[in-house]
């Protein structure tokens, strides 16, 4: 067989299409909920934003003039169906030029290794979060090897106030660590019904099993959630879009209405607050 047909071959087992099956597959490493790995369509923000993702995991497409910036990916099974959403959008691979996070846990960066080798896209990224990209998951401070992906290198370390621009869209990073040490928010002012919205695409602020207190991985943990939790309610945020969608009132698969629930980034970081109860 000649060597492009058995890497075609080799593609189509490894990110199968997702029209030929309704849910993206299980991994073998580690179960995931089946609407984390359920493709619907393209869920359009605002004029230049779109979701891209799954169901249940977020992953925002920002097109602009110059081409396209994805925030997040979702599930290592999901380049496949990225790429064919962005195609959707008439967004070519190459058109792809940058790649950001909001944390580097990998049922939301999973993807990022396929994705930047079939569209040549930079990887931008906290210096915590570039650590464990370039580490494919291994050695989380809470996790440990549970939860693993093909790992990516960064191109481009990116700081707190960083402004990362594209095609005359200026995207700011927003350092919010707690959920993991290098977690991100990221604002940016698109445009609807011709007027301007103000996004924020805000990391999770849960601690699902963590050790909040005297962490030896993480000392200050609490502390520095405390310190999130009043960056979060200062955002610029007409509208809060979160790496699970549902925390902030989406359905990505209502397709007539995939924001019945809006909520404010200051309920997010209010409700957050309370639930880990800090005090």
């Amino acid at each position: 067989m000649p060597r492009t047909l058995i890497l075609a071959a080799l593609l189509a087992t490894a990110f199968p299409a997702a029209a030929a099956d309704p849910v993206l597959p299980q991994a073998e490493a580690y179960t995931t909920p089946d609407s984390w790995r359920q493709p619907v369509a393209p869920v359009r923000i605002a004029d230049h934003t779109w979701h891209i993702g799954t169901a249940d995991l977020t992953a925002l497409l920002v097109v602009t003039d110059d081409g396209a910036i994805l925030i997040d990916g979702g599930l290592p099974q999901a380049a496949d169906m990225l790429l064919s959403n962005m195609q959707q959008l008439g967004v070519a691979p190459d058109d792809l030029k940058l790649m950001l996070s909001t944390q580097a846990h990998g049922d939301h960066v999973g993807p990022f290794a396929a994705v930047k080798r079939a569209t040549g896209a930079r990887v931008l990224a906290s210096a915590e979060s570039a650590w464990l990209l370039a580490h494919g998951g291994s050695d989380d401070i809470h996790f440990g090897d549970r939860i693993l992906y093909p790992p990516v290198q960064t191109d481009r370390i990116v700081r707190d106030r960083e402004v990362v621009e594209l095609g005359g869209m200026q995207l700011t990073a927003h350092s919010m660590p707690g959920h993991t040490p290098g977690s991100t928010a990221w604002t940016w002012t698109d445009t609807r019904d011709g007027q301007p919205v103000r996004i924020a695409y805000v990391d999770s602020l849960t601690a699902p099993g963590y050790q909040l207190r005297d962490n030896p991985r993480y000392p200050r943990l609490a502390e520095d959630f405390a310190r999130t939790f009043d960056v979060v309610r200062a955002l610029p945020c007409d509208v809060l879009i979160t790496p699970h969608p549902d925390f902030s009132g989406w359905d990505f698969a209502d397709t007539k209405n995939p924001h019945p629930q809006p909520k404010s980034c200051k309920a997010y970081a209010d409700a957050a607050e309370k639930a880990l109860d800090l005090e």
